[in-house]
Parts: C-alpha cells; structure tokens; sequence
C-alpha cells in the first residue's frame, strides 16, 4: 500500500473531476514516466491489466491511443489528443473512452515540484455534462487510477535503484 493516496473531488453537480497525487520522485521522473510509452504501459491502468500502445506522441499537437485488456481478455480503448505539453510542468488533453463514443473529456495534469525530490500531480477532468461525470466517477475509475498511480511508483522505484 502506498504512503502517498489518491484524493479525488468529485462535487456534486459540477461536470469535473480533480484529483492530487504525490511521489517521492523528481519532477523530471514522474514526467518522463507520462510522455515515455515504454514506461507508461508499465503502469498505466489496474493490475493485471495488460496495455498496448498503438500510438503515443506526447508533445503538444500529438495523439495517443491505447487499449488495456483485462484477465478475461476484455478490451478497453481509449484515445485522445494532446493541446499542450510543457515538459516537466503541465500537459492539456482530451481523453474518450471506446465504450462511451462522444464523450470527450478534457484534462490538464500539472507536475508541482514540492522539492528534496518528491512531486505532486494536479489533475482537472472536465466532462461534457454532470451525467458523463458521474458515469465516469462510477466506472472503476478510482479504483484504476489508484492501482495505476502505485504502479508507477513502483516503476520509479525500480529506475531509482537500476540508475547507472
């Protein structure tokens, strides 16, 4: 279990969700870990989940499209476009899930450098209506992130202690 939770907003009757996560990681870490597909497939998503990437362009103007499938072999795509990367400070995208066409939600996802190496991650999800937010909310969505973000501090862990 991790020291570091998830916090999730989710307001009644507004159409975003906000969440906040720290690392005992750089900045430049935790960054690289988002915009490097390699790293990201090993973390993104819940366990036991395994992810293809078929396209991962993580600058500003990119696209990215993934799938996760689940230990029974269920497929889950998602795709999106990237507005705006800043390394190291802030990323602006959409995200659709296949499962719901048309909704399209756009997020921005800041890297706060708290200092002595650790990071905090700052993310907004606005939805098209309070309904898709709270479909989303009731997804697994929590649950996914979670594991995902324990995932990835897992993955920074390993990178710290196989620095050459």
């Amino acid at each position: 279990m991790s020291t570091h939770p998830l916090h999730l907003d989710v307001p009644e009757g507004l159409p975003f969700i906000d969440f906040t996560r720290e690392f005992d990681a750089p900045v430049a870490a935790v960054f690289r870990a988002h915009a490097d597909p390699e790293l990201v497939r090993q973390w993104l998503g819940p366990r036991g989940y395994e992810m293809t990437v078929e396209q991962f362009d993580f600058r500003s103007g990119g696209t990215y499209r993934y799938t996760h499938v689940d230990p029974d072999g269920n497929a889950y795509g998602f795709r999106g476009s990237l507005h705006t990367v800043r390394e190291n400070e802030l990323a602006i995208q959409t995200f659709e899930f296949d499962g719901a066409p048309d909704v399209v939600s756009i997020e921005t996802l800041r890297f706060v450098d708290l200092g002595d190496g650790r990071t905090r991650l700052e993310g907004h999800s606005v939805y098209p209506s309070v309904e898709a937010r709270d479909a989303m909310a009731q997804s697994g969505m929590e649950t996914g992130m979670s594991q995902g973000y324990e995932r990835l501090e897992e993955v920074l862990a390993d990178r710290r202690t196989t620095r050459v």
